[in-house]
Formats: C-alpha cells, structure tokens, sequence
C-alpha cells in the first residue's frame, strides 16, 4: 500500500534538508515542498499560528514507522506535524516506481 505523507516545518531550508535527509534513508519515493503555508493550531491552550513550509511525500505505507523516526530526529518541533493518507488509487507506473525508490 502506498500513502502521502504531509510535514510542516518552520522553513524553506529546513524543508530542503529533512527532503535530502528522508530521501537518502530511503523511507520516501519523492517529496514536494510547498514553500510558504499559513497555518493557525491551538497550541499550550491557546489559538497561534506560524508561517511554515509543507512537506508531501510519496511512501510506502510499511515505511511509516522508519519515516516518523527519521523525521523526528532531524525536526524542530517537539510534536512534529507527520499524518499519511492512502493513496486509493493512481498510475501504476508511478506505483511502482514508489515501490523501487524505496528500495
């Protein structure tokens, strides 16, 4: 099974790094970096809110677990934003060629 995965991070350059970073572990086929997302949260019991940069990446759903742990060894917040939704359908090809990037 395949899934997206979405991570927010403070900054451009961060994104950039934790892309480099992940895809060098293997845990993720590709990543897309969305530069500037506005983003409102409750946080310590209060409504805040941040500038960040959106992370999607393509994965295999077995690498999860492995991407969480390198994600949260590189990123800044202690509570890193990390959800995946399945891809249901898609282009096998583009499936397969997910299945051999993580390789």
């Amino acid at each position: 099974m395949h899934i997206v995965v979405f991570i927010t991070i403070p900054t451009k350059a961060q994104a950039k790094k934790l892309a480099s970073f992940l895809l060098s572990k293997k845990v993720a086929a590709c990543v897309n970096i969305i530069p500037s997302v506005e983003s409102f949260f409750w946080w310590q019991k209060k409504i805040d809110r941040a500038t960040e940069s959106l992370l999607v990446i393509k994965t295999q759903k077995k690498l999860f677990n492995r991407l969480v742990k390198a994600v949260k060894s590189k990123h800044p917040y202690s509570v890193p934003e990390i959800i995946a939704i399945p891809i249901v359908s898609g282009n096998k090809d583009y499936l397969d060629w997910i299945d051999e990037s993580c390789r």
